[in-house]
């Protein structure tokens, strides 16, 4: 059965559920269903991203929400800095038309755009911000291309903040992040996630 959450169509029986969660000081509003990933409340290492992630270090422009989901990343930044505009992306149909009612839902639909792209395939504009919870199970080299291609989606100074697990490989996206962009600083660590950050400088080959 096509059932997981990182594929385009999971093949599950609907049990849509909504539900509440704080993030970034707003009471967030949720509708999930299966076949998307952590369905019942925001998952830890999203959390802790959220929290880590520093708004101010990145230039002016539109943040990309790389793997969005039902949609907690994007529409948490969307609430917390309005002055921003939001691109949420995911390859999983359905999560896609979650994270549309949620933007909708927590009134930031006029400032997030939600649509279907596998990684950057059909992602053609340049960030501020890209912030992603890859997904871990659909294979490292899914991962690897989320690290490795955001160089060329983002704007000089802007910044790709990953999450990872330590023992689901943290170290080496932070040395593929090192390679592809000259940087990687560990923004913060919490119970074996590392918030991973770096800055395209505009002098990677």
């Amino acid at each position: 059965m096509n059932n997981h959450y990182y594929t385009e169509n999971p093949d599950v029986a609907h049990a849509e559920h909504t539900w509440e969660f704080a993030l970034l000081n707003h009471n967030i509003k949720f509708t999930t269903d299966n076949g998307v990933f952590s369905k019942q409340t925001v998952d830890y290492g999203s959390r802790v991203m959220i929290e880590a992630f520093r708004e101010n270090n990145a230039p002016s422009g539109k943040i990309l929400d790389l793997g969005t989901g039902y949609g907690p990343v994007g529409i948490s930044l969307a609430l917390a800095y309005p002055d921003r505009t939001l691109d949420m992306v995911d390859v999983n149909n359905l999560a896609l038309s979650l994270a549309e009612r949620n933007t909708q839902a927590n009134g930031v639909a006029g400032r997030t755009n939600v649509f279907h792209s596998d990684v950057y395939a059909d992602v053609t504009d340049k960030y501020a911000a890209i912030l992603t919870n890859p997904p871990v199970r659909a294979g490292k080299d899914v991962v690897s291309m989320m690290i490795s291609d955001a160089a060329q989606h983002l704007v000089p100074g802007g910044t790709l903040t990953v999450v990872l697990q330590k023992k689901q490989g943290a170290p080496s996206a932070k040395k593929l992040m090192e390679e592809t962009f000259g940087n990687a600083e560990i923004i913060r660590k919490d119970k074996g996630y590392y918030i991973l950050e770096s800055t395209y400088t505009d002098t990677e080959k």
